[in-house]
């Protein structure tokens, strides 16, 4: 899909780790660290926004911002999440949550920049799902399927008790769906899934 010559070098992983601490009353802020464990992304989260918008840098000095994940409604569950390329200003897609499926087992979909479904991120179990929500810490799996069902990609929620830890790997060394808007889904878990613990 995308040429990795021309993306940010953080893009190009294929395995990446996410971190939010829990108990963070006003607002918060996550990691998400590379292979070899340097930090790659940090975001901080203001409390009490009414529109979502999410901004990632490169690191804590929030100097050199690559992606913006924002929605035009207002505390909307069923929103559609737009995400764009913050160095070059390039739209890559949006993320869309399927609420009503959401109850039973979490879904978003991927859409592409003409508003096409290309494919979905949803619980690898509808029983596992269930069993996190009724305990919860039980830990959660994603999978990231393409249109045709083809498994390109994996987020493992990770058992802690006081910090959300997901690890997420794409199996694709280029896959149909841009890295930027996969990479922003496990963005958007950390940062929006997390307020639910």
């Amino acid at each position: 899909m995308e040429d990795q010559q021309q993306l940010h070098p953080a893009f190009t992983h294929d395995y990446y780790l996410f971190r939010k601490k829990f108990f963070k009353i006003f607002g918060g802020a996550f990691h998400v660290y590379d292979p070899e464990g340097d930090l790659i992304f940090y975001s901080r989260q203001k409390a009490f926004k009414l529109k979502e918008d999410f901004r990632i840098y490169s690191d804590e000095d929030m100097e050199e911002e690559l992606l913006a994940i924002k929605t035009p409604q207002i505390l909307d569950l069923g929103a559609t999440y737009h995400v764009q390329d913050s160095t070059t200003g390039q739209a890559i897609g949006a993320i869309r949550r399927k609420f009503a499926k959401s109850f039973i087992k979490d879904e978003w979909v991927f859409l592409s920049t003409e508003g096409r479904q290309i494919g979905i991120l949803t619980e690898s179990s509808w029983i596992g799902a269930i069993a996190s929500r009724i305990i919860n810490l039980i830990p959660q799996t994603y999978i990231v399927l393409t249109e045709t069902e083809e498994e390109i990609a994996r987020i493992d929620r990770h058992f802690n008790p006081f910090i959300l830890k997901f690890t997420m790997t794409i199996d694709d060394d280029d896959p149909p769906i841009d890295r930027r808007l996969i990479i922003a889904a496990g963005i958007m878990l950390a940062g929006i899934e997390g307020r639910q613990e």
